[in-house]
């Protein structure tokens, strides 16, 4: 039987923040330009061996706002990471565990009833 963990609501709250952030990033990053700088249409050579297309249109770059936008998400991002990598929750957890603790945190709110939470 696998282990489970009894994670602190601090750190819970912590990875399902992480989570909205990074799909926040995501959905920003699809609805921006391919470029961040201006760039000109331009075609990649036969034979790359992507499968998608080969021409790309003109790109008008990033505005400083959505630019900005990228920045507070990355630096969210990076801050959350911190704050899950170095809660005190972990030292309780032995080494050779904390991967799958880790792995277990990521899917903690997937839980519906919330059970198997308990520590081992």
């Amino acid at each position: 039987m696998a282990t489970t963990y009894d994670f602190p609501g601090d750190l819970i709250a912590a990875q399902q923040e992480l989570t909205q952030v990074r799909a926040d990033l995501t959905a920003l990053y699809e609805r921006l330009p391919y470029s961040v700088e201006p760039m000109e249409a331009w075609q990649r050579p036969e034979g790359y061996w992507l499968a998608t297309s080969r021409a790309y249109p003109d790109s008008p770059g990033w505005s400083e706002q959505e630019q900005q936008e990228v920045a507070v998400l990355r630096e969210k991002e990076r801050d959350l990471t911190g704050v899950i990598l170095t809660h005190a929750f972990w030292n309780d957890v032995a080494g050779p565990e904390r991967l799958d603790a880790r792995s277990q945190l990521k899917h903690a709110l997937e839980r519906e009833d919330g059970e198997g939470q308990e520590a081992a």
